[in-house]
């Protein structure tokens, strides 16, 4: 199983960036979901998170809250982010646990992609 991570770029305070992590690998079922996101000199952070359940469970970081929204379609996961601001300036790194039949539950991390907000 392989993440790939897109959608990371340069934008204005109050933009908008998708970010996407496809997973993919044969007979992948999606466990868990997670963006984290680090900046310069501070620790990692988490972002979102979603959760398969009967209806997916979805925690936000206090900080996206209201601006960020995660979401899932099979293995891919993504992040619309709107009305960014400097303070969201990090690089951006999704991270599932999904479950095969020859691995079982494994946790798998993509790249990290940079997001910048200039005001």
């Amino acid at each position: 199983v392989q993440l790939q991570a897109s959608g990371g770029g340069s934008v204005q305070t109050g933009g908008s960036l998708r970010l996407s992590c496809i997973g993919s690998g044969n007979n992948l079922i999606f466990n868990i979901g997670t963006w984290y996101r680090q900046a310069p000199g501070l620790e990692r952070e988490l972002v979102a998170r979603i959760t398969r359940t009967n209806t997916d469970r979805i925690t936000y970081g206090d900080s996206v809250k209201g601006r960020f929204t995660i979401s899932r379609d099979n293995s891919v996961l993504n992040l619309q982010m709107n009305s960014l601001k400097p303070e969201d300036t990090a690089v951006y790194t999704c991270h599932m646990n999904a479950w095969t039949p020859s691995t079982g539950s494994v946790d798998y991390w993509g790249q990290g992609t940079l997001v910048t907000v200039s005001s």
